[in-house]
């Protein structure tokens, strides 16, 4: 049986190759979805991500949403931002972190984050642990000029050390959101690192009273 309009799908997800942005294209076997990708500008098959990728560029995604009207759904849920402005929070300033003095052999967030941080409204106390969290994580990569050339791999290594050097969950967590806040909100890659691990939630046992305590309560 072929399968319908309604059974077809690509997924899209943000990639780096070569330190170049693109689209990759997931999807499963089917002769229709195959003949129209090859319509498409450059499109080729990567063996180490396991799908079909072109150039990101929005006339590349033009196109995909153009071919596949009424052919296939395309999936964007892990390629568009699509969280709202807080606005329930009042306006944030972080220009005390904009203006610290040059500090030796330490790498300062960059004035996108600060400038993403203000838009979005968040909170004082989470922009500073997002900066915090961040600049910790750009200076264990002091080496890396190009933070998108970074892979998940890299940034589970990362984490890992975290938590071998005794950091609590909720610590890597924050570092975690903050990692995620540059690639998904700073550069727009929504679930780009879709993948990178978070510490399992450690459930606790009720304190159970005695019998006797409760007696005496």
């Amino acid at each position: 049986m072929k399968p319908t309009t309604s059974q077809r799908q690509l997924t899209l997800k943000h990639l780096v190759i070569n330190n170049e942005r693109m689209i990759g294209i997931k999807f499963y076997p089917d002769k229709v979805i195959q003949a129209l990708i090859k319509t498409l500008d450059n499109p080729r098959w990567s063996n180490a991500y396991g799908m079909v990728v072109l150039a990101n560029t929005p006339e590349n995604l033009n196109a995909i949403f153009e071919k596949f009207k009424g052919v296939a759904w395309v999936n964007c849920s892990h390629f568009f931002a699509n969280r709202p402005v807080n606005g329930g929070n009042e306006s944030l300033s972080v220009d005390a972190y904009r203006k610290r003095p040059p500090r030796a052999g330490w790498k300062y967030c960059p004035e996108a984050f600060y400038q993403k941080l203000e838009l979005r409204k968040y909170s004082l106390n989470t922009a500073r642990v997002y900066i915090s969290m961040f600049e910790r994580f750009i200076n264990h990569f002091k080496d890396v000029n190009n933070l998108m050339e970074l892979g998940e791999s890299q940034i589970n290594e990362y984490l890992q050390t975290l938590v071998k050097t005794g950091k609590s969950d909720s610590f890597v967590n924050q570092s975690i959101n903050a990692i995620k806040f540059y690639y998904e909100v700073v550069l727009e890659m929504p679930n780009r690192f879709y993948s990178v691990e978070r510490p399992i939630k450690k459930e606790t046992l009720p304190k159970v009273i005695s019998k006797e305590r409760v007696f005496k309560m």
